[in-house]
Formats: structure tokens, C-alpha cells, sequence
């Protein structure tokens, strides 16, 4: 009788050392199987792509609306260049005007005039001729009289 209890004694300390080795190493009664692995697996790349998803459409959106704003600024200049160039063609047409120096910028529609005109009337006169240029929305008449 003695050897059984002491049989089971020994059993149990087996079983307790087994169970203190096991907790120390961090293992666990149940590990994952296989299968649920490859789910996990399969659930955090799942995840990542979603996540790359996303961020791909909101580059993409940022890329188009950036793009749009290059192209509004593009036209925009072209649409200044263009009106500068009919203001100096409407000026170069002009008798007392054409001889002189006249600069003229384009801004949003917003035309300068700078230089010289030979009188008060030519003066007026480009200011008419580059308002009546289209997409002209405003004239800063800079000129001097004087030659």
C-alpha cells in the first residue's frame, strides 16, 4: 500500500513539474491549431489590404485634386497671356499709341498698364481699348502723359 501512495505521490509531483515547465516556457494547454492560424493568417492580410486599399483611394483623390488645381492654374495663366497679348495688339493699332512703350501684365483678368501715353486722351483711350479686350475684369491705368 505504501508504494502505491508512494507511486502516486512521485505521479503527482511528475505532473506538477511537468505543469511548472510547461507555465514557464509560456505554453498553454491549447495551442492553435493549423487551421486557426492560417484564419488569423488570412484575417491580418485581409486587414493590411483593406488598409492599402484605402489609403491608395485617398492618394488618388488627393493626386486628382491636385492635378485639377495645376490645370485651373494652367488655364488661367493661358486666359491672362491671351488677354495681354489682344491688349497689346488693340494698343499697337492705335495711331499715337503704337509708338510708345507701353507694358502691359494680366492678373486674373486684371490688366496693368504702365509706361508713357502722349496725351490725356491716348491715355484714356488704351484704357478703353484693353477694357474692351474680353475677359478683362479690371484696368489699373499706371501711364504717364509725357514723351
Amino acid at each position: 500500500m505504501q508504494s502505491i501512495i508512494t507511486n502516486r505521490l512521485g505521479l503527482s509531483v511528475c505532473v506538477l513539474a511537468t505543469a511548472l515547465a510547461l507555465a514557464a516556457c509560456g505554453k498553454t494547454e491549447h495551442d492553435a491549431t493549423a487551421g486557426e492560424k492560417l484564419d488569423s493568417a488570412v484575417a491580418k492580410v485581409e486587414q493590411k489590404s483593406e488598409e492599402v486599399s484605402k489609403d491608395v483611394q485617398q492618394g488618388m483623390a488627393t493626386a486628382s485634386a491636385q492635378t485639377g488645381a495645376a490645370v485651373d492654374k494652367l488655364q488661367a495663366g493661358a486666359q491672362d497671356a491671351s488677354i495681354t497679348t489682344q491688349v497689346n495688339a488693340e494698343l499697337a493699332r492705335d495711331p499715337e499709341l503704337s509708338a510708345m512703350k507701353i507694358d502691359v501684365d494680366t492678373n486674373a483678368g486684371k490688366v496693368v498698364l504702365k509706361g508713357t501715353a502722349p496725351s490725356d486722351a491716348a491715355r484714356d483711350r488704351a484704357v478703353t481699348l484693353a477694357k474692351a479686350v474680353s475677359g478683362v475684369v479690371d484696368v489699373d491705368n499706371q501711364l504717364r502723359v509725357g514723351g
